[in-house]
């Protein structure tokens, strides 16, 4: 059978995947050098030490969104000089430091302090690099996800819209019940734009364009059409990135971790179910997505440990003004 090849890039573009919980590395060549999301909290030094080989001078940290795995090395980045850019919606909350920036404390996932310097619109056109790039609002994962497309090279970089083998989880709970809906027609613009080549923040870049946009159309339709399974599949994900996290939970103590959770409560309110947290866990374990090892539940799929020490830092509630 003849290999695929991934891709070709352009020479002023840098491309690396990472496990979780971090997401993949973007860079951008050129006299505005950028960078595309940063990453957990707990490799944020590995995320500076990798841009620092790229450049001795990061102008530019854009975030496709807000979640921990996009953010998590701004901090780092920003007190090194670089600027940080995000979608309106998000740049506003971070900047009166709502409670809720982040859904760090919502997800128990921790974000260190910072702030946004650029805030971005639908439509905007921004130089990255040596290169304009377009910005394309695609609420639905969250209600500030954007994308980013360049149309010289046709080069769309998709965030968590979706994926080489997924879409992203909605959160029916916090932003109501058409989020599926909202992630879906988001989905349908990006197939309109007719990419060469997808930039997906998790797993590796797609061979078939038009493949991976079509399946992921289609995925999004599940959640839109079983909004019972939209919330299980959010469940799920956030309690396996919690496990990775945290190197796994003892076994004794996940049903109180679960139920001290905020996301969980909502779960379980939209799910009208109170044994949850049981079912939760059984139907993980007999997927094969969590696994029971030394007295703990881990999360199975391929991930890079962090250092317990990484996830003491404020939340949001708590971060200081100006920084």
């Amino acid at each position: 059978m003849a290999r695929t090849r991934e891709p070709a890039l352009p020479s002023w573009l840098t491309w690396r995947q990472r496990p979780f919980p971090d997401v993949n590395l973007l860079f951008l060549a050129g006299r505005q050098p950028t960078l595309v999301d940063s990453g957990f909290v707990g490799h944020a030094a590995e995320t500076a030490e990798w841009v620092r080989a790229q450049t001795d001078r990061l102008a530019l940290v854009v975030n496709t969104h807000w979640h921990s795995d996009h953010v998590g090395g701004n901090a780092l980045l920003q007190a090194g000089g670089a600027g940080i850019a995000a979608s309106a919606p998000d740049a506003e909350a971070v900047a009166r430091r709502d409670p809720g920036c982040c859904v760090a404390e919502y997800l128990d996932q921790p974000v260190a302090p910072y702030t946004v310097d650029f805030s971005l619109a639908d439509g905007q056109v921004v130089r990255l690099g040596d290169t304009d790039w377009e910005v394309v609002g695609t609420p639905g994962h969250t209600t500030g996800h954007i994308a980013l497309w360049q149309p010289d090279e046709r080069l769309l970089v998709v965030g968590d819209a979706l994926s080489d083998y997924d879409v992203g989880w909605v959160n029916l709970a916090l932003d109501g019940p058409d989020a599926a809906s909202t992630a879906l027609k988001s989905l349908q613009r990006l197939v309109d734009l007719a990419p060469r080549t997808l930039l997906p923040s998790h797993g590796k870049i797609p061979n078939d364009t038009g493949s991976a946009l079509a399946d992921a159309v289609r995925r999004a339709q599940r959640l839109v059409d079983d909004p019972d399974g939209a919330v299980w599949y959010g469940a799920r994900r956030i309690f396996a990135y919690a496990l990775m996290i945290r190197g796994g939970i003892p076994v004794d103590d996940v049903e109180p971790y679960l139920l001290a959770r905020a996301w969980f409560a909502d779960a379980s309110r939209l799910l009208r179910r109170e044994d949850l947290a049981a079912e939760l866990v059984s139907s993980m374990l007999r997927a094969g997505s969590i696994v029971a090892r030394d007295g703990r539940l881990r999360a199975a799929a391929e991930h890079t440990p962090v250092d317990a020490a990484a996830l003491r830092v404020p939340l949001p509630r708590d971060w200081p003004l100006g920084q």
